[in-house]
This record gives C-alpha cells, sequence and structure tokens, in this order.
C-alpha cells in the first residue's frame, strides 16, 4: 500500500495532442506525440505503442493524461518527456485514457 503522499507526488495532467507522427525506426511498432499541457507545463514529446487503435491522424486534438513528472528517457531515436497512460484491451493493446469531456489542458488528477 502507497500513502495518499506517494500517490500525489506522481504528477499526472491532461494535455492535447498537437501532432503525431509515424515511428517506424521504434523496435516496435508506435507514434511520436507531441503533446500541449498548457502554459505552466507547455509542449512535451513522447513516443507510444499506440498503432492498434489510433492512427497518427485521429489522435491530433485528442486529450490525454499523461505522468509529467517522470525524468526524460531515451526511446530509439526520441527523447520521451512524458509518459502517456493507457490501459490493456483483452489483447494486450494500448487504449488510452483521458476525460469523458474537454476539461483545460494541463488540469491535474486528483
Amino acid at each position: 500500500m502507497i500513502t495518499y503522499d506517494e500517490f500525489a507526488a506522481v504528477d499526472i495532467r491532461v494535455g492535447r495532442i498537437t501532432r503525431a507522427e509515424p515511428y517506424p525506426e521504434a523496435r516496435k511498432p508506435a507514434l511520436k506525440l507531441w503533446i500541449d499541457f498548457g502554459a505552466e507545463i507547455g509542449e512535451k514529446r513522447s513516443s507510444a505503442q499506440l498503432v492498434a487503435h489510433y492512427t497518427a491522424d485521429a489522435l491530433v486534438g485528442r486529450q490525454v493524461l499523461a505522468v509529467v513528472n517522470f525524468p526524460p528517457r531515451q526511446i530509439g531515436k526520441v527523447m520521451s518527456e512524458v509518459l502517456v497512460l493507457g490501459v490493456p484491451d483483452a489483447k494486450g493493446d494500448v487504449v488510452l485514457v483521458g476525460p469523458d469531456q474537454v476539461v483545460p489542458a494541463g488540469a491535474r488528477l486528483f
């Protein structure tokens, strides 16, 4: 079990995908994402294995949840600055997690 303070240390924010591109150099099929988290955090990059359910074009404009306070991580040629959150479907493919209504970019999960 963790405490609420430990949970609160994970900074999960809402961002809007502003750009998405195929990432053919990735070991597993993936997309490169640019996500706007509002004025406080700005735009961050990520790489995510989302191709089973999403195309790059369909993701632009979509709001997603992401952890914004992990250290950046090199994923192949992409420096991933945030961890986009998802859950597995019945086959283990990623389904994105996001709000069911439009909320301000940068809104923090609590």
